[in-house]
C-alpha cells in the first residue's frame, strides 16, 4: 500500500511541529519545502534521525524545490510571515497576500488534485487568497483556525474548573481572533452546560483571553508566536481528510448561502473527508451571536476586498 504525499510549504515553527506530528505517525510520505537555503533540508534530516530514537519510519525530503511536490494528496501552506515593529496591516497583508499567492500558484499547478489546508494570516483572509489563485473546487480549499481557538477556550475552562480538557467540547465560530465567536450554548463540560458551571462574568473573562490567546503568546514569547497548538490543529485537519473521517471541526471554509452569507470564508463547523469540506453545518444562533457572527463576517469581507486590489481582481 502507498503512501499518501502530504506537503508543508514554509519550515518555519509551524511547519515544522506539523512536519514532527505527520513523521510520528508512520504512515506518510512527507516533503518540507522552503525557500531558505538547507532548512528544509536540515530540520528533514533532524526529524528522520529522530525516528530510530522514536520508533517512527516516516520517508521526510527537505526540499527549495517545487517539482518535489509534485502528487501530494494534501498540501499544508504555513508561508507568510509576522507583522514587524512598524510594519502597518496593509503592508502584512500585501506582503502575505503575494507570498501565499506565489505559494499557491507553484502547488496547484503540480498537485491539481489536492486538499489545500492554508495557515498563514490574516486566515480567513489567506484562505480566500488561496481558492482564488488556485481555481481549486470551494471543497478543497479550507483553513485552519477554529480548532485552535475552541482548543485555546476548552483548555481554559479546564484549567478554570480543575477539570480534564477532555471533558470540555466546545464550538467557535467566526474569524479567527478578536473577531471569534463562541457558541456558548454548545460548550459543554461533561455533558453539561458550561454556563452552569460557573457565572457569566468568568465565562466572558475566559471568551475574551481566548480572543486574546494569540496576542498573550506572543507576548511571553517575544520573538515569535504559537506553534504547538497550532500544528496540532492542522495535524488534525490533515488526518481528517487522509483517513476520509467525516470529522465535524471548525475551519475556514466558503460560505455560499449558509448563514446567510454569500462567497465569504469563515469559521464554521465542517464535516471533513478525503474530498474535503464535505458539508457545512448550520447551528441556530441567538440573535447576540447572529449580530457578532455578521460583525466578524464584515471584517472577513474588508480584508478580502483589500486582498482582491491587491491580486487585481
Amino acid at each position: 500500500m502507498s503512501r499518501q504525499k502530504i506537503t508543508i510549504v514554509g519550515a518555519g515553527n509551524v511547519g515544522g511541529s506539523v512536519a514532527q506530528r505527520l513523521a510520528e505517525k508512520s504512515g506518510y510520505d512527507i516533503v518540507l519545502v522552503d525557500i531558505v537555503e538547507g532548512l528544509p533540508q536540515g530540520k528533514a534530516l533532524d526529524l528522520a534521525q529522530a525516528g530510530a530514537v522514536c520508533g517512527y519510519d516516516s520517508p521526510i525530503r527537505g526540499s527549495e524545490r517545487y517539482d518535489d511536490t509534485a502528487d501530494s494528496d494534501v498540501v499544508v501552506v504555513t508561508s507568510g510571515i509576522a507583522r514587524k515593529p512598524g510594519m502597518s496591516r496593509s503592508e502584512l497583508l500585501e506582503t502575505n497576500t503575494k507570498i501565499v499567492r506565489s505559494v499557491v500558484q507553484e502547488v496547484a499547478t503540480r498537485s491539481p488534485a489536492a486538499v489545500l489546508v492554508i495557515v498563514a494570516n490574516p486566515l480567513d483572509a489567506m484562505t480566500h487568497v488561496a481558492y482564488r489563485v488556485s481555481g481549486f473546487p470551494k471543497e478543497r480549499v479550507v483553513g485552519m483556525a477554529g480548532i485552535l481557538d475552541s482548543a485555546r477556550f476548552c483548555t481554559f475552562i479546564a484549567q478554570e474548573l480543575n477539570v480534564s480538557v477532555h471533558n470540555v467540547h466546545a464550538m467557535v465560530l467566526g474569524g479567527h481572533g478578536d473577531a471569534m465567536v463562541p457558541l456558548i450554548r454548545h460548550t459543554t463540560v461533561a455533558g453539561r452546560p458550561v454556563d452552569q458551571w460557573m457565572s457569566k462574568e468568568r465565562l466572558d473573562a475566559l471568551v475574551k483571553r481566548t480572543r486574546g490567546g494569540g496576542g498573550e503568546i506572543v507576548s511571553l514569547l517575544k520573538t515569535g508566536s504559537a506553534y504547538y497548538a497550532p500544528a496540532a490543529s492542522v495535524v488534525e485537519m490533515v488526518e481528517a481528510i487522509i483517513r476520509d473521517e467525516h470529522k465535524v471541526l471548525p475551519c475556514a471554509a466558503l460560505c455560499e448561502g449558509e448563514y446567510g452569507l454569500k462567497g465569504t470564508y469563515m469559521g464554521v463547523p465542517i464535516r471533513l473527508g478525503k474530498t474535503g469540506v464535505e458539508e457545512i453545518l448550520e447551528y441556530d444562533l441567538t440573535p447576540d451571536e447572529k449580530a457578532a457572527f455578521e460583525e466578524s463576517a464584515q471584517g472577513v469581507r474588508d480584508l478580502c476586498e483589500e486582498v482582491d486590489k491587491i491580486l487585481g481582481l
